[in-house]
């Protein structure tokens, strides 16, 4: 029905539950999304703000990404750390594997936490233009969540996630 460079929205005629026909509409997504939670040893971490057109609004969240399906999510991952924020990572960990909006989407997100930090220069792609960055401690960015400051749910997920590791 539709398809641009990162989704294709498809139309299915389905049997239903009840046995009689239906429609389903599925949203594919030709990547994988990458968040990472960068912590340096002072237990802070960074966060990227953008205006996000599909809400209308600004939101604070992790740095993110997509990787190619089926490429190499970590590389994916260390890219999107790096062009967002100018970290690089020399410790790498998978925490969370999981499904957004699993009722109409087949997209997939992995969460990575990222230590052992060094800053180098930033390189954002022509879309990240006028982002903010900022780095806060932990728990400020935990607090963001529940008081619904962050409503990612990458973000939100990986956050919670680190926090429960972390035992913050």
């Amino acid at each position: 029905m539709y398809e641009n460079n990162w989704i294709c929205v498809e139309d299915h005629k389905v049997i239903n539950p009840s046995g009689n026909d239906g429609i389903y509409g599925k949203i594919h997504f030709k990547n994988v999304a990458v968040g990472i939670i960068p912590i340096d040893e002072e237990n802070y971490t960074w966060l990227v703000g953008q205006y996000r057109y599909p809400l209308n609004q600004f939101s604070w969240e992790i740095p993110e990404g997509g990787g190619i399906i089926g490429g190499d999510y970590l590389e994916a991952a260390k890219r999107e750390l790096k062009e967002e924020t100018g970290l690089v990572a020399g410790n790498w960990k998978e925490i969370q594997r999981m499904h957004l909006s699993n009722s109409v989407s087949d997209e997939e997100a992995i969460i990575y936490l990222a230590e052992n930090l060094t800053q180098e220069q930033a390189q954002l792609d022509e879309t990240e233009y006028g982002l903010e960055v900022k780095r806060l401690p932990f728990s400020d960015v935990l607090s963001m969540v529940s008081t619904g400051e962050i409503t990612d749910s990458i973000s939100v997920a990986g956050i919670l996630t680190v926090a429960r590791l972390k035992r913050w």
